[in-house]
């Protein structure tokens, strides 16, 4: 945790760029200066700092912190609008004579390059600004030297045939860079997968990211990439299977099939006598949440494993289980409330294509939408060590 004579001594330093100052905790204004110390351009490799309640010139502004305004900016790194997901501590708010300062301690990502709201950031000296083209591809380059996440390695093999580039430029691009940066001339298909970690320069190939989101056949490059549905009859697999589905194929199509899944076969409301005068209608399982614990296998599973993704749905419950336990800052105590991510272009793609809403949140709210609509607490298995099961009881009304 930064101290105040750390504090003191990012005030009296006027030369470093790895220090920010401004009063304002508007996102438009700390989303970019994340971003770009994230970026770490310079290539420092140290921590960067922005000071709340400071004026370009050093001085203490006279302003007063909240605690509420502390958790609003804390949210710049949780709510999935910095990606990949920054890491960042807020301080505590400091006070002195002049006023009140926090400071913000940004470490540089392994995963650049890192975008606020689209657009790609850069610090240089006291200059902020979007990256151009060649700086952005330094950044991208950077990455390759940098330690991997499994869905940032490179499908050695694969080729950019192999992956549908018509959903990469009319259903992801869109969504993932500004307009203005797309308008910009001068960049191939190779740096544009490349700079959303969809590519590998070095090896010239995609990598198991964009297999996995756009991959023609991800199964033949990774054997463990679909997900297999069961319904059995009764309560235990012994019982007679009802219905099974394999959903296998690029990730951005085969998402949209999943939902519409899980809307129309697997949710099922009917009506309840509320008394002689009044019907409610009741579901065996809320949609949100069902939706969510699985998106969160999907972002959180093990890739490397041959074993797919299983959702077993038995007359009492659901089950989900997918290779890949807690992963890790995340541990059976503070489980749900840290947060880590194995595969950290999926869950970026996750919340570009509108599936995840914001991180370290889903599983708390999936938790309040299964109490609220009756079916009570989820039970998480998380002794599986390799594995990760969640049972989701039916509700208790149907």
């Amino acid at each position: 945790m930064i101290t105040e004579q750390k504090v003191k001594a990012l005030l009296a330093d006027m030369e470093s760029d790895l220090i920010e100052r401004t009063i304002s905790i508007k996102e438009n204004k700390l989303g970019p200066a994340v971003c770009a110390l994230s970026n770490d351009f310079p290539n420092h490799k140290q921590p960067g700092y922005i000071l709340l309640g400071v004026n370009d010139d050093g001085k203490i502004a006279g302003m007063k912190w909240t605690d509420d305004e502390l958790q609003a900016i804390g949210n710049v790194k949780s709510n999935g609008n910095v990606l990949p997901q920054p890491s960042l501590v807020v301080s505590p708010i400091f006070k002195f004579p002049d006023g009140d300062v926090v400071a913000i301690t940004v470490t540089p990502s392994t995963y650049p390059p890192v975008r606020y709201d689209g657009r790609c950031w850069i610090r240089i000296g006291p200059r902020r600004d979007k990256a151009t083209v060649e700086e952005e591809k330094i950044l991208t380059e950077r990455r390759s030297s940098y330690a991997k996440t499994y869905d940032l390695v490179p499908a050695l093999g694969a080729k950019l045939d192999d992956l549908a580039i018509e959903y990469f430029k009319s259903g992801y691009l869109p969504s993932a860079i500004d307009k203005e940066t797309l308008r910009e001339n001068g960049r191939s298909i190779e740096q544009q997968l490349a700079s959303l970690r969809f590519f590998d320069t070095r090896e010239q190939c995609p990598t198991n990211a964009g297999i996995l989101i756009f991959g023609l056949n991800p199964e033949f490059y990774l054997p463990g990439a679909y997900i297999q549905y069961v319904k059995f009859k009764e309560e235990e697999m012994n019982s007679d299977v009802d219905y099974e589905k394999k959903f296998s194929g690029a990730l951005i199509t085969e998402l949209n099939s999943i939902d519409d899944f899980i809307k129309n076969n697997i949710i099922k409301e009917r009506p309840v006598k509320k008394n002689s005068f009044q019907e409610e209608t009741i579901c065996n399982y809320p949609f949100w949440a069902l939706r969510e614990l699985l998106m969160n296998a999907i972002m959180h599973r093990n890739y490397e494993s041959n074993s797919p993704i299983y959702i077993y749905e038995f007359s009492n419950r659901i089950e989900i289980l997918n290779s890949g336990g807690l992963y890790g800052d995340v541990n059976a105590q503070n489980f749900p409330n840290a947060s880590d991510y194995r595969n950290v272009v999926i869950a970026e793609a996750l919340k570009t294509l509108g599936y995840v809403n914001r991180f370290n949140y889903g599983v708390k709210r999936a938790i309040d939408e299964l109490v609220k609509n009756e079916n009570g607490m989820p039970d998480f298995d998380l002794s599986l060590g390799t594995k990760f099961k969640v049972s989701i009881p039916i509700n208790k009304n149907w």
